[in-house]
């Protein structure tokens, strides 16, 4: 059985390669095996799909125990990587959230910046000196737990221009924090998303509906390649478009009215 730290480290070696590392993001293991059994070489769980698998509310609506359940029943039955969407952390310090999630099996976190229990966003730097104390956390445990650090600055009510600039001003503390990927949700153009990855060091993760594309403009894996990305994940899209293909394909069986 391979260790938490050599999936740790496979997971980090993924997102330095030439291409993106593709994470189908899953929620039980009924979806997360049939990801793995077609190659992905690593998987994320997400907190909406999981949430709607459990008919539970997105937004930290679940408590930390029950995701943690989900997550130990996949990574029960994989030998790859795989990480975890814990949304602004739960309100649980960063110790015990590092402890937690390496116990269930995940060797990956994504973490937002906007606190749910609060209904707002943490500060630019309270969101970094977060991230830096999961840094540290996992440090001191040995496991390079891969943190994909996450803004929503794109989802507020400012301009686009103060957007961005609100999004650049984060990822760089992030960076500086000890992020491993950052991850600016909802890019509305291809110009902030080519500025985005000017400017940053450090891998970026985008949004992918597996049908329509990347976000933003339904960027093709190849076009999202060339562009420098580094981690293309799915969000609740891989679990919407398969409930539009069930309705496609349950339609004709649809009783009469």
């Amino acid at each position: 059985m391979t260790t938490s730290e050599e999936l740790a480290q496979r997971l980090l070696d993924l997102h330095h390669r030439p291409n993106p590392v593709i994470l189908p993001t899953v929620w039980d293991v009924w979806s997360a095996e049939a990801c793995a059994s077609l190659g992905f070489k690593a998987l994320t769980i997400g907190s909406h799909p999981v949430a709607d698998s459990l008919g539970e509310a997105d937004g930290e609506a679940m408590n930390l125990e029950d995701v943690l359940g989900v997550v130990r029943r996949i990574t029960a039955v994989l030998d790859i990587p795989v990480s975890v969407d814990l949304e602004s952390g739960y309100d649980t310090p960063a110790g015990e959230l590092v402890r937690r999630t390496l116990d269930a099996g995940a060797v990956g976190i994504n973490i937002e910046d906007t606190v749910h229990s609060m209904d707002s966003m943490r500060s630019p730097q309270e969101h970094a000196d977060y991230i830096s104390q999961l840094r540290a956390a996992a440090d001191a445990i040995g496991t390079h737990l891969v943190i994909n650090g996450r803004t929503d600055a794109f989802t507020t009510d400012e301009q686009p221009e103060t957007q961005l600039e609100d999004a650049l001003t984060r990822m760089r503390l992030l960076e500086e924090a000890g992020a491993d990927v950052l991850y600016p949700v909802k890019v509305p153009s291809l110009d902030y998303l080519e500025r985005i990855l000017r400017e940053v060091k450090t891998p970026v993760n985008v949004t992918a509906h597996p049908v329509n594309g990347a976000v933003p403009d339904g960027l093709s894996l190849q076009e999202v390649s060339r562009l420098g990305v580094k981690r293309v994940s799915f969000g609740p899209l891989l679990q919407r478009s398969l409930t539009d293909a069930m309705g496609e394909i349950l339609r004709p069986w649809t009783p009469a009215s």
